[in-house]
């Protein structure tokens, strides 16, 4: 079982990067963030012709999060708070037998203003949304952009950003009660070391090659699936190519799982 994120920085920019990439790699899953399309712009189509199912959810030219799944996705839920009206940054879905959530963190702008303070009260309610609602002894899988780095090793100047948004200790505290609860890092578990990124900020002049990056996009499992997960990659190949995301495609695989029985 192969299963993918990608934060997109808009879905119809990045279009034939994101199919040419699924041609490639085959992923049974991808889930993207920050498509910034409202549903009746959502292009479905390419998806569909590609042998995948879409499920989507998004507001004009900001968030948006979709599952693009080889199996039907059932028991969709496309808002955290049931509320029409929420930003479009949450959607869950069971694929197969296990459930996928799939989430956009709020970045939270600059510490000590109002969108930090959104942002921390998002993602502890997404905490409490999972508590509520899932075992920790049972499959799940948690994915997407989570605009936090947990460790030193996890940015590419860490005393240059400690304190800051996206590296702040009150973010940091929050991401680590989910691994209290249940959840495991595929990815650090795989690679321990550092210098392996997800995002590199266009602003920085030449960012990218110098490998001045941020790891901010996870793939989280509880123990169930954790324990099958066999390898763990980032594909920085995207990165390199016209008009890219300023994220790249983080890949899991998982042996002895199959979507259409338990695990």
């Amino acid at each position: 079982m192969k299963f993918s994120t990608f934060n997109t920085n808009s879905i119809r920019a990045r279009l034939p990067i994101i199919v040419d990439w699924l041609d490639r790699e085959q992923p049974d899953v991808l889930c993207l963030q920050e498509t910034k399309v409202q549903d009746r712009d959502f292009p479905a189509g390419p998806f569909n012709e590609a042998g995948y199912h879409a499920l989507y959810r998004g507001q004009k030219a900001y968030n948006g999060v979709a599952i693009i799944s080889k199996l039907p996705t059932e028991k969709p839920q496309l808002n955290l708070y049931n509320g029409n009206k929420e930003d479009a940054r949450f959607m869950s879905s069971r694929i197969g037998d296990i459930p996928v959530i799939n989430v956009y963190v709020p970045q939270g702008f600059a510490v000590g203003t109002e969108k930090f303070e959104y942002k921390l009260r998002w993602f502890r309610d997404l905490l409490l949304y999972i508590k509520e609602t899932y075992d920790p002894g049972k499959p799940l899988l948690l994915t997407g952009d989570f605009n936090v780095v947990l460790e030193d090793l996890d940015v590419h100047d860490p005393d240059k950003f400690r304190g800051g948004i996206c590296f702040h200790p009150d973010e940091q505290a929050i991401m680590r009660e989910f691994f209290e609860w249940g959840f495991v890092d595929i990815f650090r578990k795989h690679q321990p070391d550092g210098g392996h990124y997800t995002f590199w900020d266009y602003r920085i002049p030449n960012g990218f090659k110098r490998n001045m990056g941020w790891r901010i996009d996870y793939i989280l499992a509880t123990a169930p699936l954790a324990e099958k997960s066999h390898r763990a990659w980032i594909d920085t190949k995207p990165r390199t190519l016209e008009k890219p995301s300023d994220h790249t495609f983080l890949l899991a695989e998982f042996s002895n799982v199959s979507w259409s029985l338990s695990v």
